[in-house]
């Protein structure tokens, strides 16, 4: 059944990507005019372009080296790229067709070809220009500082807690890029780490050859690093990525329930992909909430935002999820703000706190636009301070 699910997925992914390359490829090769010395050129360069990551992808699962980190990096710029031709190319299809009505076309210019041919360079200037724009930002993460009030007794006035979701550990984000968000989580000197899920990106073998396990063992909060799965563990293998991660001083929630410096608990879940990847079916909510202590402070890591009620249903003080990446592309947050009742950013239902961050790191290209990446810095504060618990 896995290996079914994995065929089917791949094979209409692969198909979407296909179709949506021919139709960019073949606006392009019909702006060019017939007859050019420049089509050859074009055909070569928009192949490579578009079946590097595919190459790359596969060469990592054979032979990593530093043929299959060019190629995926490639890749995944083209990524981007190829998405922002698909919109410019359908707009311009729009247009054609609105001309066909209306016609003003004529009134730019009265040499078709020599329209076209501009509208092909423009079109290469802005998605160049709207990727490496997309690419700085994505470097350029905030802290983005929430302080809440639980009404709960425990030992502790107060918490910091430092949140990170979707890091995607592997080619693209490395030892350089990670470093630079370990120093940032440090820096801001927390009481308690949780990584909400896609810790890694699929494939370990990046992770292992750029020991990023060393990076991880950098991290320092006083009540530990606590972590659940993604659905991106479970695409690469769920079972290794947790092993690695536990042995580099993470400790993994999966369906299960720990308390932290007898004061809070923290409630892992697993995450909702296992079952279409594993066949693993998760807890349900309230069986996790039966072994905890609600006169404590509780806290959920559930890394995929759907039915943010039955946190609330269950009594929980503050979810904490990632996943979304806000779409990660401009507009596709337009479509996950349809997906999810939260895409990004804080709700509050009945007295539970949740927070679904767009996340640190990136998949697929390593360009944002339309959210900055972000560490989350949870001030919590217990109402109910108990100095004799």
């Amino acid at each position: 059944m896995k290996t079914i699910n994995f065929i089917i997925f791949f094979s209409i992914v692969l198909a979407i990507y296909g179709s949506a390359n021919y139709y960019i490829f073949i606006r392009g090769w019909q702006a060019i005019p017939s007859g050019s010395r420049f089509r050859i050129p074009y055909l070569i360069v928009f192949l490579f372009l578009a079946l590097s990551y595919i190459f790359g992808r596969f060469l990592e699962k054979i032979y990593l080296s530093l043929l299959s980190d060019i190629l995926v990096w490639i890749g995944s710029f083209w990524i981007a790229m190829f998405f922002y031709f698909f919109l410019i190319v359908v707009l311009i299809d729009l247009a054609r067709l609105v001309n066909h009505w209306l016609p003003f076309f004529q009134l730019i210019s009265d040499n078709y070809a020599k329209l076209k041919l501009i509208t092909f360079f423009v079109s290469i200037g802005i998605v160049l220009a709207t990727v490496l724009y997309g690419f700085i930002n994505a470097c350029a993460f905030r802290v983005r500082e929430l302080h809440l009030d639980i009404a709960k007794q425990t030992n502790m006035s107060s918490i910091k807690i430092v949140a990170v979701s979707d890091i995607h550990l592997g080619t693209i984000v490395g030892r350089t890029r990670f470093c630079h968000i370990v120093n940032k989580i440090n820096a801001l000197h927390p009481d308690l780490i949780l990584l909400v899920g896609d810790v890694v990106d699929e494939d370990l073998a990046p992770v292992i050859r750029e020991n990023l396990g060393e990076a991880l063992r950098h991290l320092e909060a006083k009540f530990g690093i606590y972590a659940i799965t993604g659905n991106h563990e479970y695409i690469g293998g769920v079972e290794a990525a947790v092993k690695y991660l536990e042995e580099h001083g993470v400790t993994v929630l999966r369906d299960s329930v720990i308390k932290v410096n007898n004061s809070l608990y923290l409630v892992g879940r697993d995450d909702r992909s296992g079952r279409q990847f594993a066949g693993r079916q998760r807890k349900q909510l309230v069986e996790l909430m039966a072994q905890v202590n609600k006169k404590f402070p509780v806290i959920l890591l559930d890394h995929q935002p759907f039915k943010l009620n039955e946190a609330a249903e269950n009594g929980f003080d503050l979810q904490l999820s990632g996943h979304t990446h806000h779409g990660q592309l401009w507009p596709l947050n337009f479509i996950t703000q349809k997906v999810y009742e939260k895409s990004w950013g804080y709700l509050k239902k009945g007295n539970t706190h949740i927070y679904v961050s767009c996340g640190v790191g990136t998949w697929g290209p390593p360009v944002r636009l339309g959210n900055r990446p972000e560490i989350v810095e949870l001030n919590l504060k217990f109402q109910g301070h108990d100095e004799d618990n």
